[in-house]
C-alpha cells in the first residue's frame, strides 16, 4: 500500500490554509501547513514532503525570497512548488517560475483546476525520484557485483551483500540466515549490525516471516511490526517480557543455490527509521539474484580447494600417527636443505626409535604397540616448534627436523623429550607401558651431509651409536 502524498502549505491567510487543506485532504493527501511561512525549514528539514504550495504575498516574510531559497538548498532542489497569490498573473507567473516554481496558481483558485494541477506536479515528482531511484538503484548493483564478483569465498560475498544493501537502504539491519536442519533453526552468516557475528544458531519462532519466506518461498514484507498478523505471537513474548518493540518493518527474502531453498535474506527498519516498502523488495531481490551465481561459484571452489587440500593431506600423512609419511618428509627436507644452504642457515635431522618396541608388542599386544606409536607422535608434536617438522619414517622410527637450530639447541630438544617420554604414562588407563627412545642427531652444515638422504644416513648412525650405548639417550 503507497502511502499518501505529503504536502505543505506555507500561507498566511488561515481561512484558505483550513479551506486548502480539507479541499487535499479529502482528495486523499496528506496536509500540513506552516502559517505564515516564517518556520518554513523547520518543517521541510523535520519530514520529507512531495509537493510545496508557498503564497508569494505575506505579511513577515517574502515568498518569492522564500522560494529562492528553497531552490538553492541540494536538500529541497527537487521538490516541486506551486506559488499562490493575488498579484497579477503576468508578473507573478514570469516572477515564480524564473526562481524555480514548477506552476504558478491565481488568487481566487478554481478547486479542479488545484487538484489537477497538483495531481500532474506530482505525478512529474512522482516519475522523477522514481527514474532517479532506478538510476541510482542500477549503479549500485554494478557496484555491488562488481564488488562481489571480486570475492571468491562465500562468506566474504554474504558480508558484502549485507553491508551494501543496508547501505543502498539507509537500514540499520540486514542479515543472511541459512536454514538450518529443521523448520525451528538458522544459522545468520553475516549481519551489518555486527560484522563480528558468524555463524550463530537462532530460534526461528522468534522470526515469522523468515519461517514463512524459507516454508512458502514468498517473499514476506511487514510493514507494521505493531499490527501485522503475522507477528501477533511475538507481540504477545514482547508484552510478556516488557520488551520494547525495536523493529518497525522487516522483508524475508528466499533465495536458492542450485536450485536448493538455501537461506532468506532478512531486512529490518528500526522504530525511527522509514518503514520499507516494495521498491525496497524489487532491490533487494536484485540485489541477491544477481548474487546468487556468484555464489554458486565461490561454493563450487571452495569445495574444489578443500578436496585437493584433503586429498593433499591424504597423501602426505601417515593414516596411524597423523604426522607426515615418508614420502612427505624427503620433499619437505629436501626444501629444508635447499633453504639452509641459499640462507647459510643450520638444520638439524633427529632420528628417534622407541627402543625395545618388539618387546612392548609381544607382552601387551599390538594394539597397545600403535597406542603407544600415537601417543609418542603426539608428545612430539605438543615439544614442536611452528617451523618444525614431525614425522613417521617408518615402524617404531620417527624423524624431527628442526630448521635454524644449532647444535647447542638440538642437544636440548633432544634432552627435554628423552625426559618427557620417560615420565610419560604410555599404554591404556591402569595398564601403563613404560617407554624409552633413543635418538640419533645429524646437522647441516656437516662434510659429511651433502643432501637430504646424507642427513638422514647420519642421524642413523648416531642414533645407532645411542642404542649400543644403552639405550634412552641421544648421540651427534
Amino acid at each position: 500500500m503507497a502511502l499518501a502524498p505529503k504536502i505543505l502549505v506555507a500561507d498566511d491567510d488561515q481561512a484558505l490554509s483550513r479551506t486548502l487543506s480539507w479541499i487535499l485532504k479529502e482528495n486523499g493527501y496528506e496536509v500540513l501547513t506552516a502559517p505564515g511561512g516564517e518556520h518554513l525549514f523547520d518543517y521541510l528539514q523535520a519530514e520529507p514532503f512531495d509537493l510545496l504550495l508557498l503564497d508569494i504575498m505575506m505579511p513577515k516574510v517574502d515568498g518569492l525570497q522564500l522560494l529562492q531559497r528553497v531552490k538553492a538548498d541540494p536538500r529541497f532542489k527537487d521538490l516541486p512548488v506551486l506559488m499562490i497569490s493575488s498579484m497579477p498573473p503576468e508578473e507573478a507567473t514570469v516572477r515564480s517560475l524564473g526562481l524555480g516554481a514548477a506552476d504558478f496558481i491565481p488568487k481566487p483558485f478554481r478547486v479542479r483546476e488545484l487538484l489537477a494541477r497538483v495531481k500532474a506536479h506530482l505525478r512529474v515528482g512522482r516519475e522523477l525520484n522514481q527514474a532517479r531511484a532506478e538510476a541510482r538503484s542500477r549503479s549500485e548493483m554494478i557496484d555491488i557485483m562488481q564488488e562481489v564478483t571480486a570475492s571468491l569465498k562465500p562468506e566474504e560475498i554474504y558480508q558484502i551483500l549485507v553491508r551494501r544493501v543496508a547501505h543502498g537502504l539507509n537500514i540499520s539491519r540486514c542479515s543472511i540466515v541459512i536454514a538450518g536442519p529443521d523448520e525451528h533453526t538458522g544459522t545468520v552468516v553475516a549481519a551489518f549490525e555486527n560484522p563480528m557475528l558468524n555463524n550463530l544458531v537462532v530460534d526461528l519462532r522468534k522470526y515469522p516471516e523468515i519461517r514463512r519466506a524459507l516454508t512458502t518461498g514468498e517473499v514476506v514484507l511487514v510493514r507494521d511490526t505493531t499490527t501485522d498478523p503475522l507477528y501477533e505471537e511475538v507481540r504477545q513474548g514482547w508484552a510478556v517480557e516488557s520488551q520494547p518493540v525495536q523493529t518497525r518493518s522487516a522483508i524475508a527474502l528466499r533465495f536458492s543455490l542450485r536450485g536448493l531453498p538455501a537461506g532468506v535474506f532478512f531486512l529490518r527498519t528500526a522504530t525511527e527509521d522509514a518503514p520499507l516498502n516494495e521498491q525496497d523488495v524489487q532491490f533487494a531481490e536484485q540485489v541477491i539474484t544477481a548474487a546468487v551465481a556468484a555464489l554458486e561459484k565461490a561454493y563450487d571452489l571452495e569445495h574444489a580447494v578443500m578436496g585437493a587440500e584433503q586429498m593433499r593431506h591424504l597423501a602426505e600423512t601417515d593414516p596411524l600417527t597423523s604426522c607426515f609419511n615418508r614420502r612427505a618428509l624427503m620433499q619437505k627436507l629436501e626444501q629444508e636443505m635447499d633453504r639452509a644452504a641459499r640462507y647459510a642457515t643450520m638444520l638439524t635431522g633427529m632420528m628417534i626409535d622407541i627402543d625395545n618396541f618388539k618387546q612392548i608388542n609381544d607382552t601387551h599386544g599390538h594394539l597397545v604397540g600403535d597406542r603407544v606409536l600415537k601417543q609418542l607422535a603426539n608428545l612430539l608434536k605438543r615439544e614442536q616448534r611452528s617451523v618444525d617438522i614431525v614425522a613417521r619414517y617408518g615402524g617404531e622410527e620417527f624423524v624431527v627436523l628442526l630448521p635454524e637450530t644449532t647444535a647447542a639447541e638440538s642437544r636440548n630438544f633432544a634432552e627435554r623429550i628423552l625426559r618427557r617420554v620417560a615420565t610419560h604414562e604410555f599404554g591404556e588407563t591402569g595398564q601403563p607401558v613404560r617407554v624409552t627412545i633413543s635418538v640419533g642427531i645429524a646437522s647441516y652444515p656437516d662434510e659429511r651431509v651433502t643432501d637430504a638422504e646424507s642427513l638422514l644416513r647420519v642421524a642413523d648412525n648416531h642414533l645407532y651409536r645411542a642404542k649400543s650405548d644403552g639405550r634412552n639417550r641421544f648421540r651427534d
